[in-house]
């Protein structure tokens, strides 16, 4: 039984690693977009708030 436990302790360690490392290159891709979009909107003479509806 204490093996068990253990080896789900290492399996969920491992989940959560890739689940962080997943999510922080999902953050660098999001904050790339953003640079991009502001740096298209400035040279575009947009305005950086402005939503299309």
């Amino acid at each position: 039984m204490q093996k068990e436990s253990t080896d789900n302790s290492q399996q969920d360690t491992a989940i959560d690693e890739e689940l962080i490392d997943t999510l922080i290159a999902i953050s660098v891709v999001a904050k790339r977009l953003a640079a991009n979009l502001r740096k298209q909107n400035t040279e575009n003479g947009g305005k950086d708030n402005e939503q299309n509806e």
